[in-house]
């Protein structure tokens, strides 16, 4: 899963951060409003958690500028500024949820995970596609109620492709969200990741459809 986190404070930003990273997340960061405004627009993510309090551009502005070209991305909005009245503006300018400073990283990472599984159309924190259970909360993965040794890695693509059940994923939307920007990676570094999962998950648990992608669940071959 990745995610963009909006905050301009440094050591907030490197706090949420680890803690996102830690959950399994691939985290990008920005600390101003107008390039946090172009990756919002032309890059895809899975979440964005945004301050409102940002420089060049306000995050209240850069809510209403995605929402008016389009974009749908869930957004998590992370602010110092308590009243109701505020936080009453900033979902009805597009914010899916909202989260005053200060707060607990348990709580942030509940309302992430929350906000991803909806955006997707999961309301429950586990996933089943077979045999395969997915454990959002506690980030494991089970086959035939047997927990599984996974990497990191191998979790987020696990967790990538249970979320989008039943859709075939292109190679190129694996990697950017397995990888976030970091486009240095061989592009058999994935087919070597799946290869790994099936034995792990067995067989046909990650389907592939020749020439369009992978997928979980059932899919027209």
């Amino acid at each position: 899963m990745r995610l963009l986190l909006v905050e301009d404070d440094a050591r907030i930003a490197a706090d949420v951060s680890a803690v996102l990273s830690g959950a399994g997340y691939s985290v990008e960061t920005a600390c101003d409003g107008k390039d946090a405004w172009f990756l919002g627009d032309t890059e895809d993510y899975d979440l964005i958690i945004l301050d409102l309090g940002l420089p060049s551009l306000d995050g209240m502005s850069l809510l209403k500028r995605w929402r008016a070209n389009g974009r749908h991305m869930p957004v998590l909005v992370l602010t110092a500024r308590g009243s109701w009245a505020e936080r009453v503006e900033g979902i009805d300018a597009g914010a899916d949820d909202y989260l005053p400073k200060p707060f607990q990283f348990e709580e942030l990472l509940a309302r992430a995970r929350a906000l991803i599984r909806r955006s997707v159309g999961h309301g429950a924190a586990t996933i089943a596609i077979g045999p395969v259970t997915i454990d959002t909360r506690a980030m494991r993965v089970s086959v035939n109620g047997v927990p599984q040794s996974l990497t990191p890695l191998e979790y987020r693509l696990v967790s990538y492709l249970g979320h989008h059940r039943d859709r075939i994923v292109p190679p190129t939307e694996l990697q950017e969200h397995l990888y976030g920007d970091d486009y240095s990676r061989d592009a058999n570094a994935l087919e070597a990741l799946v290869a790994r999962l099936r034995k792990k998950l067995g067989a046909v648990a990650i389907g592939t459809r020749r020439g369009f992608g992978y997928y979980m669940g059932e899919s027209a071959p």
